[in-house]
């Protein structure tokens, strides 16, 4: 994995999609961790403060101590770090919309067996803006024709899978999704380019530094994989704009 970033508090990697950031029950075969690689590499105790889906990519942060760690999780469920994600979605959205959408809990019979099971669905807001839109000449369910948009999306909110059921709910749902996405698009993208992952990147991560106040933006460029399918749409001069333009994140 790729330093984004490091200091005295903090560092930051760009995790590719298949890795957990830490042990799970629910992986038990799984002997690589984002988590382990990169105390190994630093060789020191490093701390989670966010998580990322195991089939994400993009910017992962950890605190090289407790007392930032505790600081910055506050930031991130105070609301204080801007979240910036990239995905292809399926169909062409609204250019800007807010999903304004209260999420039940989802938890894991594994590793989430002490959970409250009755609890009320928690508020969750995410914005997106379309980057782009692309047509294909290939049926694809009922429609003669596949459609998909680039997104750049701000989920405001922390929930479990807030942006794969958000858009799952707007009936835009991400390419390659398992769980909340359309099996027939995931199968043309599968066959039609070799995309076997989620297309859904942490393109960015911004917030001011716990130790010295200063306004940190972090930024993971997109693997090979990710990239290949925005060439392929005809995304890459779209993308590189809003990189060079600072609307990224």
């Amino acid at each position: 994995m790729r330093i984004l970033y490091q200091d005295d508090a903090l560092v930051a990697v760009n995790k590719p999609a298949g890795l957990l950031v830490h042990r799970s029950e629910i992986d038990r075969h799984e002997t690589r961790y984002a988590m382990q690689i990169v105390r190994d590499r630093l060789g020191r105790r490093v701390y989670p403060v966010h998580r990322l889906d195991k089939p994400t990519s993009g910017v992962l942060l950890f605190a090289l101590d407790a007392d930032t760690a505790r600081r910055m999780t506050e930031l991130f469920s105070g609301r204080g770090v801007d979240k910036t994600y990239l995905a292809v979605v399926r169909g062409y959205t609204d250019e800007t919309g807010t999903i304004d959408y209260a999420l039940e809990e989802q938890p894991d019979r594994m590793t989430d067996a002490k959970a409250e099971r009755d609890k009320p669905a928690q508020p969750a807001v995410t914005l997106y803006r379309r980057l782009g839109i692309a047509e294909l000449p290939f049926a694809v369910g009922r429609y003669p024709t596949a459609r998909y948009s680039l997104l750049r999306i701000s989920p405001k909110t922390g929930r479990k899978h807030q942006i794969r059921r958000h858009m799952k709910h707007i009936f835009h749902p991400v390419v390659g999704d398992t769980s909340h996405g359309d099996g027939r698009h995931n199968d043309f993208f599968r066959a039609h380019f070799g995309c076997h992952r989620l297309l859904l990147c942490a393109a960015g991560l911004a917030f001011a530094h716990p130790n010295t106040g200063e306004r940190l933006r972090l930024e993971a460029p997109l693997d090979d994989s990710f990239r290949r399918i925005v060439d392929n749409l005809g995304w890459s001069g779209v993308l590189n704009e809003v990189s060079e333009s600072g609307h990224l994140s």
